[in-house]
């Protein structure tokens, strides 16, 4: 990604934040070793609580229009993770730790365990958790909000 796409970005990563009256500011890095083009962007606000909402909702639509936003200007798709307040990080901490428990429990268990209501992202960081691992496998089921993921015994 050159010099001039990151200047769009933060352009529209401007005009969005002002246009929901959020005052902070915010650095975007490049994520590294990622299989697609990926972006992340640390905002540093007062306004947290609210650009997170409940169960991180607001912070989700935010990441959406803004990946809307960019891939509309630039012509092609980049994921983008907007974090404000280490609430993604924390999270994908606590995911991460979810996924060795559950990891655990299927191979004492012997059988498959669902995990629901995660968002796509959380979905996302257990698959890459797991993905390399000899002993399970994991996979998402359903579609929309019923989405779920699970974790089962490799054969």
């Amino acid at each position: 990604m050159d010099k001039k796409e990151i200047k769009i970005i933060e352009e529209i990563t401007e005009k969005l934040l002002k246009l929901l009256d959020v005052e902070g500011n915010f650095e975007i890095l490049e994520v590294k070793g990622d299989k697609e083009e990926s972006l992340d962007i640390v905002l540093n606000t007062k306004d947290t609580g609210v650009v997170i909402g409940y169960h991180g909702d607001t912070l989700e639509g935010l990441q959406l229009v803004l990946s809307l936003c960019v891939a509309r200007k630039l012509g092609r798709f980049i994921r983008i993770s907007v974090d404000v307040g280490d609430y993604k990080k924390n999270r994908a901490e606590w995911l991460k730790t979810l996924a060795l428990e559950t990891k655990e429990r299927v191979l004492s268990e012997g059988k498959e365990i669902a995990i629901p209501e995660l968002k796509s992202w959380e979905r996302r960081v257990v698959h890459l958790l797991l993905e390399g691992d000899g002993e399970v496998i994991s996979e998402s089921q359903g579609e929309g909000r019923d989405r779920i993921l699970i974790v089962r015994p490799r054969k």
